[in-house]
């Protein structure tokens, strides 16, 4: 059962990551010698991005930011991805505004936008490189238990919203993804899709715009890669729109098997992508 599980996913995620593979190149910066090749298949990695972090509903960056690594360094892609969750999430917020949670954004979003903080600033102070690895086991781990147990739930109370939103607010700050716990705490609720991707974003725009300031305050962001927010701005508001397309067609069912298939696909690429680094 775990390795059908771990199968499903992988032929969700397997296209993307052989593409991303296919074009490393560490580094595309903008100036003349970038292709319009490379700006067309940076562009559709986004809008990818947008779309399935959409239908998720825990953002792009748990896509983005593993992928985007064949591309750039790490701070670049920190502070890329903090200005691509700021796009994203106001284009959320405008399509899905009517079905945002409140109380729920209270109580994950407080932990979350504090611990982001801390988890930011850490980047400049020390080198986990194990982070990765634990939150790769750590996605997998619980979307398995989870696809195995539907019924199964973490319990829907304060002190779970605490907990797991500031510890996705720290894992957001200092490694540039942490929704896939915010997504698993929400599970929990069992909200109707759109509730849960429009509380999810309300969430999220608080830390993205927090992580971002203190990147860009930190200098992540090089000049040379500033070309490339246009390209930010566009996927965001397109892969939400494309994104939202889809998911009211999916029933809710469907939905909360998708987004945790995606959870354990996620899982699979860091843990994959951190072998690679290792070896």
């Amino acid at each position: 059962m775990v390795l059908q599980h771990a199968w499903i996913a992988s032929n969700i995620l397997g296209p993307i990551s052989l593409f991303a593979f296919g074009f490393q190149s560490n580094e595309l910066p903008y100036t003349r010698q970038t292709t319009c090749m490379n700006l067309v298949l940076f562009l559709i990695l986004l809008l990818i991005s947008e779309i399935i972090g959409t239908i998720g509903g825990f953002g792009s960056s748990v896509l983005f930011v593993p992928l985007a690594q064949f591309f750039f360094d790490f701070q670049t892609v920190l502070a890329l991805t903090g200005l691509l969750h700021v796009f994203s999430n106001t284009a959320k917020l405008i399509l899905f505004y009517k079905t945002i949670n409140w109380k729920l954004v209270l109580w994950l979003g407080t932990g979350s936008i504090a611990l982001v903080v801390v988890g930011a600033w850490l980047t400049t102070r020390i080198d986990f490189i194990y982070a990765k690895t634990l939150l790769g086991f750590f996605l997998v781990a619980f979307s398995i238990y989870f696809l195995k147990n539907p019924e199964a739930t973490l319990k829907p109370t304060k002190a779970n919203l605490v907990w797991s939103g500031s510890l996705a607010g720290f894992m957001a700050g200092f490694i540039g993804t942490g929704g896939a716990i915010r997504g698993l705490a929400l599970t929990a609720f069992q909200l109707p899709k759109n509730f849960f991707v429009g509380t999810s974003a309300a969430i999220d725009f608080g830390v993205d715009v927090a992580r971002s300031v203190m990147y860009l305050n930190f200098g992540f962001l090089q000049n040379k890669f500033i070309g490339y927010i246009p390209l930010l701005i566009l996927a965001a508001f397109g892969g939400s729109y494309l994104g939202k397309i889809i998911l009211d067609k999916l029933r809710q069912d469907t939905f909360q098997r998708i987004v945790l298939y995606l959870i354990l696909a996620i899982g699979l690429v860091m843990l994959i992508q951190e072998i690679q680094h290792f070896s």
